[in-house]
């Protein structure tokens, strides 16, 4: 699985994307400062590092050069800043990426897969049965032949397949594709999305045994 550090003092920043990359099948750690990240990246392996320019004890021009010391290690920078002194010298000390914060985390994400081709590094593979999903590529097979979904549908398979075992309710999985679909999502959506899902993965979409319902209760996926 491929494992990304955030370097960032805004502990509501860190909380959300952490949990957004997560649900994304993504490994994610987190550093509040400079020093913290550089004794992290040389303590443990990281395949992209996303970090703020302004940092509490330093800055993350010193952390990108570590990273390019590090074993080249991608870098896009999160910047409240978009003047053109900061941006050029992040690129030219070696960063992969620049963006102004806000963001919008599927934006984020889109730059943070381009980057991760961009250098090889192609492992974060969610697996489960005859399901695969590379999260990098984006890419969803079944016993090896490629599955299209929508935007919605690969949502909804990764928040289930990164909650292996455990039962959703209906309530879970609707904050979840609403926060995607930025709008409100009501329950009759969910009961389509689940069965479109089912329809694509599912050998008997009629009886399923991957997208399992337990009554009352919501939805498992695995053991």
């Amino acid at each position: 699985m491929t494992r990304i550090l955030i370097v960032e003092d805004d502990k509501n920043i860190v909380t959300n994307l952490t949990e957004y990359l997560c649900d994304e099948g993504f490994d994610v750690d987190s550093a509040g400062g400079q020093n913290e990240a550089i004794c992290k990246m040389s303590a443990n392996k990281y395949d992209l590092i996303l970090v703020d320019i302004s940092l509490k004890d330093g800055n993350g021009f010193a952390v990108c050069a570590a990273a390019q010391e590090n074993d080249d290690i991608p870098v896009i920078f999160l910047s409240a800043s978009d003047d053109e002194y900061s941006i050029v010298t992040g690129l030219d000390i070696g960063a992969d990426d620049y963006i102004i914060k806000p963001f919008r985390p599927r934006e984020l994400l889109s730059r943070i897969r381009k980057a991760l081709r961009r250098k090889g590094k192609t492992g974060a593979v969610v697996e489960l049965d005859n399901i695969r999903v590379d999260t990098v590529r984006g890419i969803v097979t079944k016993n090896g032949s490629e599955v299209f979904l929508s935007a919605l549908e690969y949502r909804l398979l990764l928040v289930f397949l990164n909650n292996k075992g455990s039962v959703l309710s209906r309530s879970r999985l609707l904050e979840e594709i609403w926060n995607i679909a930025g709008e409100f999502v009501n329950d009759n959506t969910l009961t389509v999305y689940i069965k479109r899902l089912r329809e694509k993965i599912e050998d008997d979409p009629q009886n399923p045994t991957f997208i399992k319902t337990v009554r009352g209760l919501g939805y498992k996926v695995g053991d």
